[in-house]
């Protein structure tokens, strides 16, 4: 009752600021609504770009999750989102010759263990040298932006092509699709089954009780000899490997090939969407689809006003904010 209750609320809430927005970039709300409803349910097509960029929020915002609840604040789900797709890349350019069902898998695999390592570092630089990860995941966000603009444009770039760009994966290579007039694919029951695996494992596993007790009370923690300095670094990697394998859908089930425009922002966009879901794996069930929503009624409301694209981003940080000032006064209140 309580999470249908929260559900109804979140829900509420997203739409008293969406209505709030709308009149003040002077949209009329109404016909506003009825375009970003038509952007993300009115059809099959819209359900399925809804489902489509639900999928990298799900993951990265399980990323977030899993560091935060740790204790690890990473800001660096951006960077393993791109580390993800590069090794994906890499490992079609450069890795052995396999039969193309097997190449989806392993690109897959590979950039789990990219991410993994690549939020490893920021985790051992915080537990052995005491580098707040904020700063640091921050800047190996900006430090992978450059690498992607390296390997597009040196070592994975097409020879065939004089754009910046890797060569396209053959279409066997990619994830299924299931309707050719939409760009749905097999990466949103990857994604559903990740979020069913790390909520399982948050919620009635050891790990998982470690997890949020060595975030929530570090000293208990040591008091119990627990090895908190190796729980840390084991959820930065479970953090990092799961915004890797995100951008590695995106690459093997969306995009296919390479670009700068690779980074679409989304290990920034699922912090909202982590925190909206109380930090909890299974509220993302119900934040990310909603986002992906939002994100794709605005393209079709952007076909019709310039404000249109602005409107998401304002969203969410309305909801956040209201959110978070609800939380100090119940906080408070206790």
């Amino acid at each position: 009752m309580s999470r249908a209750l929260n559900a109804i609320g979140l829900g509420t809430a997203v739409v008293c600021a969406l209505v709030v927005v709308l009149m003040s970039l002077g949209l009329p709300v109404s016909e506003s609504l009825g375009r970003l409803f038509q952007g993300s349910f009115g059809s099959g097509y819209a359900i399925s770009n809804t489902l489509v960029k639900s999928t990298p929020l799900i993951l990265t915002a399980l990323g977030v999750i899993v560091a935060w609840r740790a204790g690890m604040y990473s800001i660096g789900g951006e960077g393993q989102f791109i580390i993800g797709g590069v090794c994906g890349a890499a490992i079609f350019k450069f890795g052995p010759q396999l039969p193309t069902s097997l190449l989806s898998v392993l690109i897959l695999l590979m950039g789990i263990v990219g991410g993994a390592l690549y939020s490893f570092i920021p985790g051992l630089l915080a537990v052995k040298r005491g580098i707040q990860v904020v700063i640091s995941t921050i800047l190996l966000n900006f430090i992978a932006i450059q690498v992607l603009g390296y390997v597009v444009t040196g070592p994975l770039k097409d020879p065939k092509s004089g754009l910046p760009m890797t060569s396209r994966l053959p279409d066997l290579a990619m994830l299924q699709r299931f309707d050719r007039q939409s760009d749905l694919h097999a990466g949103i029951f990857i994604a559903v089954a990740i979020l069913s695996i790390v909520a399982v494992a948050y919620w009635l596993t050891p790990w998982g009780f470690r997890l949020r007790l060595v975030g929530d009370a570090p000293r208990v923690a040591r008091a119990n000899r627990l090895p908190v300095d190796s729980e840390k670094l084991i959820a930065m990697a479970i953090s990092g490997g799961l915004c890797g394998l995100a951008g590695a859908i995106e690459y093997v089930g969306l995009a296919g090939q390479l670009s700068t425009g690779f980074t679409q922002n989304w290990g920034f966009l699922a912090i909202p969407v982590a925190i909206l879901a109380n930090l909890n794996p299974v509220g993302v069930a119900l934040t990310a689809p909603l986002f992906g929503a939002l994100f794709a009624g605005s393209d079709n409301l952007a076909r019709f006003t310039k404000a249109g694209s602005a409107v998401v981003a304002i969203v969410q940080a309305v909801v956040v904010l209201g959110y978070l000032a609800v939380d100090a006064v119940r906080r408070n209140r206790e």
